[in-house]
């Protein structure tokens, strides 16, 4: 068997084969073998009058018998007439194969191949108790997401009693919290909230050769589903309308939804939140505090790490003194949201005023405050969150004023051991960032510059020439009587206004100094007036060019009035498609809320 498919991330490389003989020629069985495999009764029935002992022999090196094949391959009809035949050993059934002493219903469980393994307890019920090399049972091995597991899994737990008679608990200490551990890897949250009410023992333990405790396994395999902050607007309004109302507005949502994989996710989404609250409510009923922190601090710290709000309140909620636990770093969970720029967790102390105090003048063992974490440069994931050197730039920015505003005022002053401030650690370590930045304000004003330099001198030889030419009686435009030549007169002259400042706004942006501060907000600013006054300048523009082809070609031809302003509408929509999705994050990070609040913890908790 594959060590990937093991249930456990952690194996004993040891294990003792349990099987008489040592067979070196396993070609006398590959009749067998093959009939096995295909689940071919007959076949396999006339080797066996010719070579009986082929019944619990070893069909291959790693010491596979029959029933072992057949386990993994699934074919229930074969196995039912094997294990009821004669010719077969009761004992073959807790044979074992030579890698982690797997039994034939270790493997039915693992392939999730639920007829052979329902046959195999009705033919012997403690095959269930049997365990491999590492003290898994084979509900372990259903607990995992392989093929039909979740049926298997099922079955098991239904016929698996925990204190049965003379047989080992499995939900019992930390085996119990393997089958745990191995139910969230394989999202089986159902099963889980299940188990978790029947057997309460598993939440209390960590995994069994794995050493992960399920509450730190749900946040360390299934992050992306229980981080709300993973939806969009739209899932979080419908996870908001499935998770709030009845059931009968549930599947009214459900069935208008044409994606059928969104209720599923988000489905799998509220079980994981409610698997997550009862694990937060067995802390509370923990009197000793090193067994809740060794439960409870792992998941907690790597919470704050993934930026997973739900996840540390639903923590600091169970057992408040959580909140003041740190990292072998010495790294409390401030200092760690602001290092990583976790600005969900950031935003859940800075609302409570009693754990920013506790927590924001704390200095950890390599002399760092929160002011000089601040000043640190975001992780690559968090800086590629925002598009641009230059937004990337002013979001760090954001982030050093806003933890400016929390912390102690000589934080801001206090120079280290080397003679240096927060501020000028912020500066040099930002020094390739702000380089980056002010080449991409440059090149994106370049850009922006030349089309407005077309503009303005299209529209300005417009201005000259005007359509149809002027009358030799009194010089005045032939058209000028007509509506349209108004139009084209004000929209001509206002592109003409509207380029031109735009083209002064991006050459403003090409000859800026350029400082640090710069970034927070005057070059965002002119960067917006610039592409807004850029996105008129083009509609007033078509608009002139659509009323000049209406006044010399279309007066008398209504196709011409329908072609000509479909046409011109295609750069105004290539510059939306194109520029609009900048201009939006310019004014949302520079004018928005942004992404700093204060949702805060209760304070009865801390």
């Amino acid at each position: 068997m594959m060590r990937s498919n093991r249930c456990a991330s952690s194996l004993s490389s040891g294990s003792t084969p349990s099987l008489a003989g040592n067979v070196k020629d396993f070609g006398i069985y590959m009749e067998l073998y093959r009939a096995s495999v295909q689940g071919n009764w007959k076949a396999a029935n006339r080797f066996f009058r010719t070579h009986k002992e082929a019944i619990k022999a070893p069909l291959n090196h790693n010491s596979e018998t029959v029933l072992h094949v057949v386990a993994r391959s699934g074919t229930a009809s074969f196995a039912e007439k094997l294990v009821n035949s004669k010719m077969f050993p009761d004992e073959a059934l807790h044979l074992r194969a030579k890698d982690y002493d797997l039994t034939p219903l270790h493997l039915a469980a693992q392939y999730g191949n639920v007829g052979v393994a329902e046959i195999l307890v009705r033919k012997k019920h403690t095959l269930l108790y049997d365990m491999d090399a590492d003290g898994l049972y084979p509900i372990h091995y259903a607990a995992c997401n392989t093929g039909n597991a979740k049926d298997v899994f099922r079955f098991f737990f239904g016929v698996t009693k925990a204190n049965e008679d003379r047989q080992p608990n499995p939900y019992e200490g930390p085996a119990g919290a393997a089958i745990l551990v191995n139910l969230i890897r394989s999202k089986f949250y159902d099963m889980a909230l299940e188990l978790v009410g029947q057997h309460h023992d598993v939440t209390h333990h960590a995994a069994l050769n794995m050493g992960v405790p399920p509450l730190d396994a749900i946040v360390k395999y299934d992050c992306p589903i229980i981080n709300t902050a993973n939806f969009s607007f739209w899932k979080r309004s419908i996870y908001y309308c499935i998770s709030k109302n009845s059931a009968s507005t549930q599947n009214f949502v459900s069935q208008l939804l044409l994606w059928k994989s969104i209720p599923k996710k988000i489905l799998m989404h509220q079980q994981a939140t409610d698997l997550l609250k009862c694990l937060c409510d067995e802390l509370k009923t923990l009197n000793d505090y090193n067994q809740v922190f060794s439960l409870a601090s792992d998941a907690l710290l790597r919470a704050v790490h993934l930026d997973i709000a739900e996840v540390v309140l639903s923590i600091v909620e169970a057992y408040p003194t959580m909140a003041y636990c740190s990292d072998h770093n010495d790294l409390n969970i401030l200092h760690i949201a602001i290092e990583n720029r976790c600005e969900n967790i950031f935003n859940l102390i800075r609302g409570t005023s009693v754990l920013v105090h506790n927590l924001q003048d704390t200095i950890n063992g390599n002399g760092n405050d929160i002011m000089n974490l601040a000043a640190k440069l975001a992780p690559q994931h968090k800086l590629n969150l925002v598009s641009g050197a230059a937004l990337q730039m002013q979001r760090e920015l954001q982030w050093f004023k806003e933890v400016q505003k929390i912390a102690l005022p000589y934080f801001s002053s206090c120079m280290d051991e080397y003679g240096k401030t927060p501020e000028m650690h912020f500066t040099e370590n930002h020094r390739l960032l702000k380089i980056e930045g002010e080449k991409w304000m440059k090149d994106t004003a370049t850009s922006c510059t030349i089309a407005a330099a077309l503009i303005v001198t299209v529209v300005f030889a417009a201005a000259i020439t005007v359509p149809g030419g002027n009358s030799d009686a009194n010089g005045l435009p032939i058209f000028s009587s007509h509506n349209a030549f108004t139009v084209f007169a004000i929209s001509n002259a206002a592109s003409l206004f509207t380029a031109a400042t735009s083209l002064l706004v991006f050459l403003s942006v090409l000859t800026s100094r350029y400082a640090e501060q710069d970034f927070l907000y005057a070059l965002p600013n002119r960067l917006i007036i610039g592409l807004i006054t850029l996105f008129f300048s083009i509609i007033l523009m078509m608009t002139a060019f659509s009323s000049t082809i209406y006044l010399v070609f279309g007066q008398n031809k209504s196709w011409i009035r329908i072609i000509v302003p479909a046409l011109a509408s295609l750069p105004i929509t290539s510059f939306v498609l194109l520029q609009f999705p900048l201009l939006v994050a310019l004014v949302s990070s520079t004018y928005g809320p942004g992404i700093f609040s204060q949702r805060g913890i209760p304070q009865m908790l801390i």
